[in-house]
């Protein structure tokens, strides 16, 4: 089993900034791409930004310039630096990762269970 936590959701304001932190634990062999998607009650989940094994980083149209994926591979941990952050932005955000367990076995995706992000104008 493996179990992605998350954490760093909170109530902001216009132009503040949060960092979102989500941690992977139980059977690990290795990480691959790991992602922020977020979703508004009643509508899709959507990407918001992902980062390969090796580093390579992909974002939505409205992440990008404001929003930074990291990752800390010691730590089995992705980051979102989410900057200037605007009301369009609240949301649950949710980690989510492809994580083999073992040297033979296929890496499957694993979801965290959400944190809210609320900012107001």
């Amino acid at each position: 089993q493996v179990q992605l936590v998350e954490s760093g959701g909170g109530s902001v304001q216009a132009g503040d900034s949060l960092r979102l932190s989500c941690a992977a634990s139980g059977r690990i062999y290795r990480i691959y791409t790991m992602g922020w998607y977020r979703q508004v009650s009643g509508n899709q989940r959507e990407l918001v930004a992902s980062i390969t094994e090796r580093g390579g980083t992909n974002y939505s149209d409205s992440a990008k310039g404001r929003f930074t994926i990291s990752r800390d591979d010691a730590k089995n941990t992705v980051y979102l630096q989410m900057n200037n952050l605007n009301p369009g932005d609240t949301a649950v955000y949710y980690c989510n990762a492809y994580v083999q367990s073992a040297s033979l076995s296929v890496p499957d995706p694993y979801w965290g269970q959400g944190t809210q992000v609320t900012v107001g104008s």
